[in-house]
């Protein structure tokens, strides 16, 4: 008896205590970003789904058709894509998944949103950590257009324009449309819970065992693929796993240690400005059925692309400003 009591008595091993610690925490984060992802979803979704119904929609066709052309998109994807650009990555989600899209239009909006969304808070965050806001961001949003350009190529008839839904051609009672919409809602925001919490659980662990640090030991070989440095291999595994949002904490803080040259920092920023968040965001698409050849290559391939661009041109500016004094020596 005395045993068995003793036994309770012990207190739980590190692993076990951190475990628990991410545990709990990641289920405290993962309902709440499902909450807040609701709270987007919903009225955004059932606001689209009535300017379908009443035909208000694709009036707006004619505005935005030459600029999603030069990308090989319908004038209806401008609607999502400004909605990730100005408010959030879940309401462009919420759009998407209301306006009758193809698969292959769906990719490429995936492609889009998940290299350039919410520019405004994320540019402000790496801001402060040490790169120009607007520079990086003007870097995502070409990087976004080259992105779905390219990846359109591989893809068939993605600048058709949706088609009207069958509420235009037949007058439908507007209670079917909300069943409809409350139906499809509850399915989709049911995927959603089932995927984020357990993504949340496994990032807060990781972090509660502070595997992030060992993580980085196994990228850090990876590190001059994508154009960067060793040493801020932390930091890049910080941002790709946490994003920026949840991980800028510890991102501004290391930035400002005064530890990285600030060519080490610039390309770090660019990298993370195209593939941060890259657990949570592609698990969100793939529960709306987009594959992760959609929403983790194709922003590798954009923040590696852009890292090397830069350091050539870097390259090509030291040697042009050099050659003058040169000349004069």
């Amino acid at each position: 008896m005395s045993q068995s009591s003793s036994m309770d008595n012990t207190p739980p091993s590190g692993f076990t205590a951190g475990l628990r610690k991410g545990c709990s925490l990641g289920v405290r984060r993962g309902i709440h970003g499902f909450i807040w992802i609701a709270k987007i979803l919903v009225p955004v979704s059932l606001a689209v789904a009535l300017l379908e119904w009443t035909g208000w929609l694709h009036a707006l066709d004619p505005v935005f058709s030459p600029a999603m052309a030069l990308i090989n998109l319908p004038p209806q994807a401008a609607l999502p894509i400004i909605a990730a650009l100005f408010s959030s990555y879940y309401a462009a989600v919420a759009m998407m998944v209301a306006i009758p899209f193809t698969h292959a239009q769906f990719a490429l909006l995936a492609v889009f949103i998940s290299i350039c969304h919410m520019v405004v808070v994320e540019g402000l965050i790496q801001h402060k950590a040490g790169i120009n806001g607007a520079v990086i961001t003007a870097m995502r949003f070409a990087a976004a257009c080259v992105a779905v350009y390219i990846a359109s190529q591989f893809l068939h008839d993605t600048a058709t324009s949706v088609p009207v839904p069958m509420a235009l051609e037949e007058h439908i009672y507007i209670v079917d449309t909300l069943l409809a919409w409350a139906l499809s809602t509850l399915a989709l925001l049911l995927k959603i819970v089932l995927i984020i919490v357990p993504v949340m659980i496994i990032l807060e662990s990781l972090k509660a065992l502070g595997y992030t640090d060992r993580i980085a030991a196994v990228f850090r070989p990876f590190m001059s693929l994508l154009g960067l440095s060793p040493n801020v291999a932390t930091m890049w595994v910080t941002g790709t796993f946490f994003g920026l949002i949840y991980g800028s904490a510890v991102i501004v803080e290391e930035s400002t240690s005064g530890r990285f040259s600030e060519d080490e920092l610039t390309r770090l920023h660019i990298s993370l400005g195209m593939s941060h968040s890259l657990v949570e965001d592609p698990a969100l698409f793939l529960a709306l059925g987009i594959g992760l050849q959609w929403t983790v290559v194709p922003r590798l391939l954009a923040a590696a692309s852009s890292v090397h661009a830069y350091r050539l041109a870097r390259s090509l500016s030291i040697r042009f400003r050099a050659a003058p004094q040169e000349e004069a020596l």
